[in-house]
C-alpha cells in the first residue's frame, strides 16, 4: 500500500493531463487556462513534496499516509464534480499537495522495510506501479476520450475512488519499524541537549551538501522535461499535432505496457554491479526522446517514436534511478526530509516550465524539445557523480542511523 503513492501522483498527473482538454470547451478554458492549472497541479505537488517529507521524518510515515491519501481523494472529488472552471483551481492544489506530500514518505517506508540486499528493488518496484497508475488512466481516457466534460469527470472518479480504496489499507498500517527505532535512539542522544539543528541546516552541510547538490542538479533538469512530456502529452496530440484525444491515449495506452517491461527490467539489474552501464544506455534514449520531435517536428508518429525510445531512456536512468540514489544517500531520520526537498524543488521549477508550456507549444513547438533535448543531456553527466556518493546503511545508528549531534527534529 506504500508504494499505491506512485500510482496515485503518475494517475492524478495523466488525468489532468487529459482531463483539462476534455473541459477546455464546456468549461471556456483558454490555452492560458490550461498553462495556470497544469502550473498549479506540479507547484503544489512541489509544496507537498516539501512538508510531507519533513512531517513524515518528525512525525512518523502512517500518520501522514491517512492524511495526505484522504485529501487527494478530496480533492479528486472536487475536480470530478467542478461545476465551473474557478472549482478547478481548489482541486488540482488539493490534490497536488496530497500526491506530493505522499510519495517521499512512501518511498521512505519502502526502503526502511526492505529485506538486506533487495532495497533497491522494493524501490524501483514504485515505478512499476507508477506506470500502472499512467496504464488506467490512458485506458480510462481511451474509452472516455469522447465523452467530454463526462470523461475528464470519470478520469478524476477514477483517482478518488482508488484513493479511498487505499485509504481503507493504510488505516491498517503499522509504523516504520526503522524510523521508530531511530526516533527513540535520537531521543536518548539528545537528552539534556540544548542546542539542536534542524534538519534543513543538516542538509546543507557536510556530508549531505553533495549528495542535495547533486541529486536536485540531475532531478530538476530531467523533470522539467518529463514534466513537460507528462503533462502535455494529450494537449501535443491534440493541439500541436492536430491528432483526437483517443489517439493519444490509444498510443500512450500501447507504451505503456511496454514502459512496465522496462521498469521490471529494472528492478532486475539496479542492485546488481552493471546499473552503470545500464544508466548509460538509458541516457541515450532519454536524450533522443526530446530530440526527435526538436529534428523531425510534432507530428503524431514523432511523438510515438520518441514515447518508444524514451520509455527505454526514462526507464533506467531517470527517477527509478533518482529514488534509489536518494535512499542511499541519507540517514533514516533526514531521509524523507531530502528526498522530499529535491522532490520539491524540482516540482516548482517544473510548474514555472508548466506556467507558458501551452503558448510555447502553440507558437515554437520545435525549440521546446530543442531546449528539453539539451537539459536532460546536461543531467545525465550528473549521474555518474551521484553513483561515486557514499552510501547510507538501514542500520540503527552508524552511517545510515541516527544523525550526528542536532540531527532531525
Amino acid at each position: 500500500m506504500a508504494g499505491m503513492a506512485s500510482y496515485l501522483d503518475a494517475a492524478a498527473i495523466v488525468s489532468t493531463g487529459s482531463a483539462l482538454v476534455l473541459y477546455k470547451e464546456p468549461l471556456s478554458l483558454t490555452a492560458g487556462t490550461i498553462g495556470a492549472l497544469s502550473s498549479a497541479l506540479t507547484l503544489s505537488i512541489a509544496v507537498g513534496s516539501l512538508l510531507g517529507g519533513r512531517l513524515g521524518d518528525r512525525f512518523g510515515r502512517r500518520r501522514v499516509f491517512v492524511v495526505t491519501v484522504t485529501m487527494l481523494a478530496l480533492g479528486a472529488a472536487v475536480l470530478a464534480a467542478a461545476p465551473g472552471s474557478g472549482w478547478l483551481y481548489p482541486g488540482v492544489i488539493l490534490m497536488g499537495f496530497a500526491a506530493g506530500a505522499d510519495l517521499p514518505v512512501s518511498i521512505a517506508l519502502i526502503a526502511e522495510e526492505a529485506p538486506e540486499g533487495a532495497r533497491g528493488r522494493l524501490v524501483a518496484l514504485t515505478q512499476v506501479l507508477w506506470y500502472a497508475g499512467m496504464c488506467a488512466t490512458q485506458l480510462i481516457g481511451l474509452l472516455a476520450g469522447g465523452m467530454g466534460a463526462t470523461g475528464a469527470r470519470v478520469l478524476y472518479a477514477h483517482v478518488a475512488v482508488v484513493a479511498l480504496a487505499v485509504l481503507t489499507f493504510r488505516l491498517r498500517m503499522p509504523e516504520s519499524r526503522q524510523w521508530s527505532a531511530q526516533r527513540r535512539l535520537a531521543r536518548e542522544l539528545r537528552a539534556g541537549e540544548a542546542r539542536r539543528l534542524t534538519a534543513g541546516r543538516q542538509l546543507l552541510r557536510p556530508p549531505h551538501l553533495a549528495a542535495v547538490g547533486s541529486l536536485a542538479a540531475f532531478y530538476v533538469l530531467t523533470l522539467i522535461a518529463a514534466n513537460t512530456m507528462g503533462q502535455f502529452t494529450t494537449y501535443l496530440y491534440v493541439e500541436v499535432a492536430g491528432s483526437t484525444v483517443r489517439v493519444a491515449s490509444a498510443v500512450n495506452l500501447a507504451i505503456l505496457f511496454f514502459s512496465i517491461g522496462m521498469a521490471v527490467l529494472f528492478m532486475r539489474v539496479v542492485d546488481g554491479r552493471y546499473r552503470m552501464r545500464w544508466y548509460a544506455i538509458g541516457a541515450v534514449g532519454f536524450v533522443l526522446y526530446f530530440a526527435l520531435p526538436a529534428v523531425f517536428g510534432v507530428h503524431v508518429w514523432s511523438l510515438a517514436l520518441a514515447k518508444i525510445i524514451g520509455t527505454f531512456g526514462t526507464a533506467l536512468a531517470f527517477e527509478a534511478i533518482f529514488k534509489v540514489w536518494s535512499q542511499e544517500a541519507f540517514p533514516t531520520l533526514l531521509r524523507a526530509t531530502a528526498q522530499g526537498s529535491i522532490m520539491a524543488l524540482a516540482r516548482g521549477a517544473a510548474a514555472a516550465a508548466a506556467l507558458w508550456t501551452p503558448r510555447l507549444l502553440d507558437t515554437t513547438p520545435r525549440t521546446v524539445f530543442i531546449v528539453l533535448a539539451t537539459l536532460v543531456a546536461a543531467a545525465m553527466l550528473v549521474g555518474p557523480v551521484i553513483e561515486r556518493l557514499p552510501k547510507r546503511t538501514l542500520s540503527v545508528g552508524g552511517p545510515g542511523g541516527v544523525p550526528p549531534r542536532g540531527g532531525a527534529a
